[in-house]
């Protein structure tokens, strides 16, 4: 009998994995939307947000939301990694910060990122089968912040490519036509915002990362400057590169979730966090000056 590869081997394990908790998910992340999906999908984060915060809706309800349709949207794009709803992000609920700044509110990150309890492969097969002893500094600051982490989405392996693809996970197409890329290297989360799989998610990029996918996708993201946002505790694959610094940012399917994403998370103290954060605060004056003016100054750098 011909032994089969390991690398193979770990492959076809993984993917039946994904497969597994997908397929075990409760009845409410299958069927169709309801009338109720309908009313939760249609509102932004902030007014999720001041629902939670009203009692006036549960975090599980929102959950299975967007869980429902983030599998919608991997059956059509094969946009997810890592299914963390259930175990995961239900039993997260339990110990949400219902006052936070993102309370109940789900949020699909980058398989690059670090979930305590699930692998962070990024694509490779070597990788496999080593789940995370704990929580990046990204994911601690979602959970602190009253967000809950459910899925994990597509990258190219080596995340310098602008499409999404990789021997673990296959390949993500985009959901508005499947023979196009929804982008890279964070082609995972555009597909599955574009779709409506979810609200807001968080990628990383060195030289487009997250804008080309928003632009191939048609969703928005923003690439934070250096030293914004944490990285500690998340995977990369060229550690130690440091001349074009790969800078963790947010993605979201509308622009005032953009403002709502960034300006939550920026409020959270984040040097606190990771020591290689600079200790700047979201600043609201600076934000309204910038909205009053009538035009905006561009640099463009033809040579470096």
């Amino acid at each position: 009998m011909a032994r089969v590869p390991v690398a193979e081997h770990m492959i076809v394990l993984k993917q039946l994995e994904r497969s597994s908790r997908i397929a075990s998910l409760p009845p409410e992340y299958h069927g169709l939307v309801s009338a109720q999906d309908r009313q939760i999908l249609d509102k932004t984060v902030e007014e999720l947000v001041q629902d939670v915060h009203k009692e006036q809706v549960k975090p599980i309800d929102i959950l299975r939301s967007y869980g429902k349709m983030a599998i919608k949207a991997h059956e059509k794009t094969n946009c997810l990694t890592e299914v963390i709803i259930n175990p995961g992000a239900e039993k997260w609920l339990e110990d949400v910060n219902l006052k936070g700044p993102l309370a109940g509110i789900p949020v699909s990150v980058k398989d690059s990122i670090t979930v305590g309890g699930f692998d962070v492969s990024v694509g490779y097969s070597r990788k496999v089968g080593q789940p995370a002893p704990q929580d990046g500094a990204i994911v601690k600051i979602l959970k602190d912040a009253g967000a809950v982490p459910y899925v994990k989405t597509n990258l190219p392996i080596s995340l310098l490519s602008f499409e999404s693809t990789n021997d673990v996970w296959g390949r993500t197409t985009n959901p508005h036509d499947s023979r196009y890329s929804p982008g890279g290297s964070t082609g995972g989360e555009s597909a599955l915002l574009a779709y409506g799989g979810g609200r807001i998610g968080i990628g990383s990029d060195v030289a487009g990362s997250v804008r080309v996918p928003a632009h191939f996708s048609g969703i928005y993201s923003i690439r934070c400057s250096t030293g914004r946002w944490p990285k500690m505790g998340n995977q990369t694959s060229m550690p130690g590169q440091e001349g074009v610094a790969s800078v963790f940012s947010p993605m979201t399917r509308t622009l005032p979730d953009l403002v709502y994403f960034t300006r939550s998370i920026l409020g959270m103290r984040l040097w606190e966090y990771d020591h290689s954060v600079h200790p700047i605060p979201w600043r609201e004056d600076t934000y309204n000056a910038t909205k009053e003016k009538k035009k905006l100054r561009i640099g463009v750098m033809e040579s470096d």
